[in-house]
């Protein structure tokens, strides 16, 4: 079951109206009996969405998680290797929504020229507390195995947890969801938490395709630029976040910086290297001079 993301950026009626309607159409589906209407009230809308938590830490110690070959661990051992995170959260048994944010975030990573579990993490942690490790098994083996050459297999990990546990990391990061009984479905956003490798909350992308170009960028800034090239550090410098447009943007101020800073360098070179041949010229002038003295 999937409705569109929601944030503090995105209040408009219109929102509300287009969220309402996929809600409706949504839980009008094959599931129910002829002439059956489920209804869902305000209150429950409100338990759908994304309360964005940027620049807060994620309680490391206290998230308990069980990995795909079944081992469990801190969320502090998940996550550790000084690397940022793209943290997803999802359920196997979501008919589409989950498949399409994965399927979006695997094809993304193939071009943003990074390698999974090298440069950075990948963990998706189901929101399911009975979802079975078979089936974490199976994600890891089908968005895992598609990685981008050079990535480590260990890149991209699933995970399940209680519901404990679930509950302190969806509310960490503002993570929003709902059962639906009727359905026996989760309703919940699209969104890919990007993380630091300290596990502060960097960057929100929303949707279920992604730009190579945004995910880059949200891995530079979360690594705050200790992975990348010394270009990647200077489009940084020149690129921010854009919540109304959720994707980033060139800020023409930084631009204009550095094309300053680039046109002093080059003014500076040409008067150096036309004051060395003044100066050249000149000494050739006083040797003619002193051979004829």
């Amino acid at each position: 079951m999937s409705v569109l993301p929601r944030t503090r950026h995105d209040e408009g009626m219109m929102s509300k109206v287009i969220v309402m309607m996929m809600l409706a159409v949504s839980l009008l589906g094959a599931k129910s009996s002829p002439g059956q209407v489920t209804e869902m009230n305000p209150q429950e809308l409100q338990n759908i969405g994304i309360d964005e938590h940027l620049g807060d830490f994620l309680p490391l110690e206290d998230l308990s998680f069980v990995r795909d070959a079944g081992d469990t661990g801190s969320f502090k051992q998940i996550i550790s290797g000084g690397k940022p995170v793209i943290l997803t959260m999802y359920y196997s048994d979501c008919p589409m929504l989950c498949s399409l944010v994965l399927t979006g975030l695997q094809k993304a990573i193939q071009d943003v020229e990074f390698a999974a579990g090298v440069d950075y993490k990948l963990v998706t942690v189901s929101i399911d507390p009975l979802q079975s490790l078979e089936k974490s098994k199976a994600g890891r083996d089908r968005f895992g195995g598609g990685l981008p050459i050079g990535s480590n297999p260990e890149g991209w990990r699933f995970f399940t947890g209680d519901s404990g546990n679930i509950g302190k990391l969806t509310r960490a990061v503002g993570f929003r969801y709902f059962y639906v009984e009727e359905r026996k479905e989760y309703a919940h956003p699209a969104v890919l938490v990007v993380l630091t490798s300290e596990g502060k909350i960097s960057r929100y992308l929303y949707g279920i395709e992604f730009k190579p170009s945004d995910v880059r960028m949200a891995l530079l800034e979360a690594s705050e630029g200790k992975i990348g090239n010394t270009i990647d550090k200077i489009l940084l410098y020149c690129y921010h976040y854009d919540p109304s447009s959720k994707g980033y943007v060139v800020m023409a101020g930084q631009v204009m910086k550095i094309g300053g800073g680039i046109t002093v360098l080059v003014l500076g070179v040409l008067l150096g290297l036309l004051w060395m041949k003044d100066a050249q010229k000149y000494a050739g002038d006083g040797d003619e001079a002193d051979t004829k003295d």
